[in-house]
């Protein structure tokens, strides 16, 4: 398995496209994309588990009941969300889409994303979408992810190349993300596409599966959106042997989407509004996975962690301060809690006391753009990675006036 370009457009039969179509005021600002299949694909999603959920959901939902999709449309900009004919703009998408691309609205999968409340005129969408329909290209993947950025500041594509079955394949996929980042399900705007031959429920799988110990790992302010989605598209054309069981080519293939999810999450908790630092939180040593999740996740949700990481304040306290209000069965006389980064690790807390260190080193240490924060519960041999960012004035300034 390797790393490689091409992100949503890496595997064969995909093409995307992305413009501005005036839905934005920027009009530098890419606000309409296109991820369109040569052929019916497989497709799975997962969706924002938040009780006010965006209207794309709920038609996304019907329309992919069938577990085929063609294309997926989607804009940023504006959220579709809360609006009384929202659902209805979200079908007249798909069907503009679809009268486009000579498809069925039906095999549409659509998505929106920005502000909330208010209301999402298809106009502008109608008279691009030829245009953006006629740009689509095997190389058009940056384009699509310009196009569903919001606050984001860097495009967020990754992508792989794996074997199954003696064929070539590949997975790849673009994300957005910056801010209202706390998943219960998958995480904002994922789009992924792959050319492996799978059957829609193992996809499903596939898919539900691997977002729990990625997406829903992560989080940037522990606000859960209303649009969150992610969605996978198979389309076959590698030519493997099509995956219906849970066997061993299954397996590859987790590890294939992981190693793009996994990568999507350091981009999308890398550029968390306002941060200067990616935060990766791994425990060790936990009875169980779900202890060790709990106890990640808690450490990188905690707001007064994030501001002494901001600080490059080795303020490890906060740290256990965390882990004791995550919910988790842990034995605090056994926790060590480590530091590291490009600069080198500090060993901070040992047996759950505090041990003598070096205030300059730790302040070299987490002055880096990555940190590492190492803990060790010390009851069993079970892990868990969560991922996040440091809190800083900017976060407030940027959500200050996010919707004016």
């Amino acid at each position: 398995m390797k790393i490689i370009e091409g992100g949503v457009c890496a595997a064969k039969g995909f093409r995307a496209a992305g413009i501005h179509c005036g839905i934005r005021k920027n009009r530098e600002k890419r606000d309409l994309s296109l991820i369109v299949s040569d052929c019916d694909a497989a497709a799975a999603a997962v969706y924002t588990t938040n009780l006010v959920q965006g209207a794309p959901l709920a038609v996304t939902r019907r329309h992919l009941k069938s577990g085929k999709a063609r294309a997926i449309v989607c804009n940023s900009g504006n959220a579709n969300t809360c609006n009384k004919d929202g659902e209805e703009v979200a079908e007249e998408m798909c069907v503009i889409a679809a009268q486009a691309l000579g498809t069925e609205p039906e095999r549409m999968i659509v998505a929106s994303t920005g502000v909330i409340g208010q209301r999402l005129s298809v106009e502008p969408i109608r008279n691009a979408m030829p245009l953006l329909a006629s740009l689509l290209r095997t190389d058009g993947s940056a384009l699509a992810a310009e196009g569903i950025m919001t606050t984001d500041t860097v495009m967020k594509e990754a992508a792989v190349e794996f074997t199954l079955g003696g064929k070539t394949c590949r997975l790849g996929g673009i994300a957005k993300g910056s801010g209202m980042i706390h998943p219960n399900m998958a995480t904002m705007l994922v789009f992924m596409t792959t050319d492996a031959a799978i059957s829609p429920g193992m996809l499903q799988k596939a898919l539900s599966g691997d977002v729990r110990k990625t997406f829903n790992r992560l989080s940037i302010d522990g606000d859960t959106s209303t649009n969150d989605m992610a969605v996978l598209l198979a389309n076959g054309c590698a030519g493997n042997p099509t995956i219906d069981s849970d066997n061993a080519d299954f397996a590859e293939f987790m590890k294939a989407l992981n190693t793009v999810t996994v990568h999507l999450c350091r981009l999308i908790a890398g550029d968390g509004e306002g941060a200067t630092k990616l935060l990766e939180c791994t425990v060790r040593g936990a009875k169980t996975e779900e202890t060790a999740a709990k106890v990640a996740k808690s450490v990188i949700c905690s707001s007064l962690l994030k501001a002494a990481m901001f600080g490059a304040d080795a303020n490890w306290g906060r740290v256990l301060c965390a882990i004791g209000y995550s919910g988790a069965d842990v034995d605090v006389s056994r926790v060590d809690v480590d530091f590291h980064s490009a600069a080198g690790t500090v060993c901070v807390c040992r047996g759950g006391c505090g041990i003598d260190f070096s205030e300059e080193e730790a302040k070299k240490v987490l002055s880096e753009k990555e940190i590492d924060i190492l803990i060790s519960l010390g009851e069993g041999e079970k892990s868990a990675t969560s991922w996040g960012c440091d809190l800083t004035y900017d976060y407030v300034k940027i959500n200050g006036d996010y919707r004016t």
